[in-house]
């Protein structure tokens, strides 16, 4: 399928006093700072696809997409510009470009992207001033991959229920606890890790050297993923590992999910359109009853509704994602509205992808094949379709007076 072009000349000014700055020329276009990245991101995932089959089976790291992500610039979006990030601050909506396009060639790409982020950004609004140089310049360049330590046997979208226990001792802190289905577990330099302080919740950064972590290895997913158990055994940190003050742990979880769940969304987005193009490439050339599949009433329906859905959640996510520039924790909802809406479009249009392309959608190791497994878990992780439409509906039930 081919990509829409922006009529806007490169240099076009962003209309200015509209609120949708990242836009032009109308309210519904990317701007050239976004385009650059989309491009750049784009000629990435073409460089990677060689190499993106065999990564996206493996559970663990693939040294040569990790090579190519430290030869890209691309995990510079992650940090602020005084730690070697290419922006003033982190854009959730250049983050979103990208995970949109490294997600239609490969989840591994798009998670190990992703997740140097994810796993950074708690050190970017609490850390010290030294934690910050010593770890952020070396995310930003992915020398190190970063990990977030939030969900347990017993705790995931509940994640009060945590049972992970930091306690002050002589000298220091002690962290007790098991972590479970964390991704980049037994590749990340470091933990962030979500614990139980007293009465309330307190974001530690444990170094993965640190004396008592160990990692085992997670169930196998149905769409392979670097994931692992990590447990903390009398593990002994100063007082310093503590990111912000004591209680202010799910502030900082929060304060994630404000910037990165939208990206999900892109990410969703990517695969869906990923699939709806395998489906076009078949339905075009393949030949039943006189005539190509994609000319067949019931089949041509579901393309048109297919790329209408993608569309309808490509503009819903770009808004989000653009709101969550100037304030993620006030846009939260919105950010949540479009995971929601793109993680379940993305199931939709897979499985009408699969519907189409008959026995050929069912073939192991073909990319359909692999989009149908990848789309599943989009709907569970970072935020169940269930648990945010609670939030949703909280929000706005709040908002109507």
């Amino acid at each position: 399928m081919k990509q829409q072009k922006n009529s806007a000349p490169a240099d076009a000014p962003e209309p200015t006093g509209s609120g949708m700055g990242p836009f032009s020329p109308g309210p519904f276009s990317l701007g050239a700072k976004y385009l650059e990245i989309q491009h750049e991101a784009r000629e990435f995932a073409r460089s990677i696809e060689p190499i993106a089959a065999a990564a996206d089976e493996m559970s663990e790291v693939h040294p040569g997409m990790l090579n190519a992500l430290r030869n890209s610039s691309l995990t510079r979006l992650m940090v602020p510009g005084e730690f070697g990030g290419r922006f003033e601050q982190l854009d959730p909506l250049a983050i979103c470009v990208v995970r949109e396009a490294l997600m239609a060639t490969s989840s591994h790409a798009d998670s190990m992207f992703a997740l140097q982020g994810i796993g950074s950004y708690a050190i970017t609004r609490a850390g010290t001033q030294a934690q910050r140089a010593h770890w952020l310049p070396r995310v930003a360049s992915a020398e190190v991959l970063a990990a977030l330590a939030l969900t347990e046997p017993e705790a995931g979208s509940d994640l009060k229920s945590i049972k992970t226990e930091v306690t002050a001792v002589d000298g220091g802190l002690r962290l007790n606890g098991s972590k479970s289905f964390i991704s980049n577990a037994g590749f990340a330099a470091y933990y962030l890790v979500f614990a139980y302080e007293n009465s309330g919740f307190t974001m530690l950064l444990v170094p993965a050297d640190a004396q008592g972590v160990s990692v085992t290895p997670s169930p196998e997913l149905i769409a392979p993923h670097v994931l692992g158990e990590v447990h903390f055994d009398n593990v002994f940190l100063p007082e310093s590992a503590r990111l912000g003050l004591p209680g202010t742990g799910l502030s900082l979880v929060l304060a994630t999910l404000g910037v990165f769940r939208v990206s999900v969304a892109g990410a969703a987005v990517g695969l869906a359109q990923a699939a709806l193009e395998e489906a076009v490439r078949h339905t075009r050339t393949r030949v039943q009853f006189g005539r190509p599949l994609a000319r067949l009433g019931p089949v041509a329906q579901m393309l048109a509704d297919s790329w209408t859905e993608i569309e309808m959640a490509r503009l819903l996510t770009y808004r989000a994602a653009y709101m969550a520039i100037e304030d993620p924790a006030a846009s939260l909802h919105h950010s949540s509205m479009a995971k929601l809406a793109a993680s379940e479009m993305a199931s939709r249009v897979v499985d009408r992808c699969v519907q189409v392309m008959g026995r050929w959608g069912l073939m192991r190791g073909s990319k359909i094949e692999k989009l149908y497994r990848q789309a599943r878990p989009m709907r569970i992780y970072e935020g169940a379709s269930e648990v945010l439409r609670l939030g949703i509906a909280r929000q706005l039930t709040e908002e109507i007076v």
